[in-house]
């Protein structure tokens, strides 16, 4: 069907995969937590847009490239292991202004470089490269050799991979507004969940330091 072969095998392992903590789906989560629906929502749509591109520049074979220039995968890499990482330093820095501050962490000020979540996601989804890497390894697994519209294949196959995505995202949103709500009053809460979200993007900084392209 529309060259593509396995499509539930397709479906499930995105499913599964998409489940996997990430920096995407942590930064949509605390966001959420911090500032509510909408601001999550703005998140994922940045998220959304970042898995758009990073599928489309797979597709195109930007993947093969980063494989056969391994200076700049390096530079990539380091790159967005270095966004990574200040996020997660920002995110532990607020934990500790409102634990200390007086103000309820629910209606503390927000930090002018925390005040647009859409372009902060888009840019966590792009500095990736090893998500490059996965979405060429993975797609390409499930279209059918020789068919003559494979940019079609890889359009259904993105767009189910979205679908999940925004359905696991929601459930995140609402989780995190739920979150929100619980820790309207409760700084010592709401700053160790934060913190505990910094440091999983400094864990995902690390990660992605550390990563090979084979």
């Amino acid at each position: 069907m529309l060259g593509i072969t396995n499509i539930w095998t397709y479906v499930l392992g995105t499913v599964a995969i998409i489940l996997l903590p990430g920096p995407n789906s942590m930064y949509v989560l605390s966001v959420a937590a911090r500032r509510g629906v909408r601001a999550g929502y703005a998140g994922a749509a940045g998220v959304f847009l970042g898995d758009g591109v990073l599928m489309t520049l797979s597709a195109a074979g930007v993947a093969s490239l980063l494989r056969a220039e391994p200076g700049l995968f390096l530079v990539v890499r380091y790159a967005g292991a270095a966004y990574l990482c200040w996020i997660g330093f920002g995110l532990l820095r607020a934990a500790l202004r409102r634990f200390r501050g007086a103000t309820p962490a629910a209606r503390a000020p927000v930090p002018a470089d925390e005040r647009n979540p859409f372009v902060r996601a888009l840019l966590v989804s792009l500095l990736n490269p090893k998500a490059i890497l996965f979405f060429v390894s993975f797609f390409i697994q499930f279209v059918q050799p020789g068919y003559p519209y494979p940019a079609l294949s890889f359009l259904v196959l993105g767009t189910i991979a979205e679908l999940v995505s925004a359905a696991y995202l929601t459930t995140l949103i609402f989780t995190g507004s739920y979150l929100a709500a619980q820790f309207r009053e409760r700084r010592t809460l709401a700053s160790a969940l934060t913190s505990g979200v910094g440091a999983l993007f400094i864990g995902f900084a690390a990660k992605l330091a550390t990563a090979s392209l084979r």
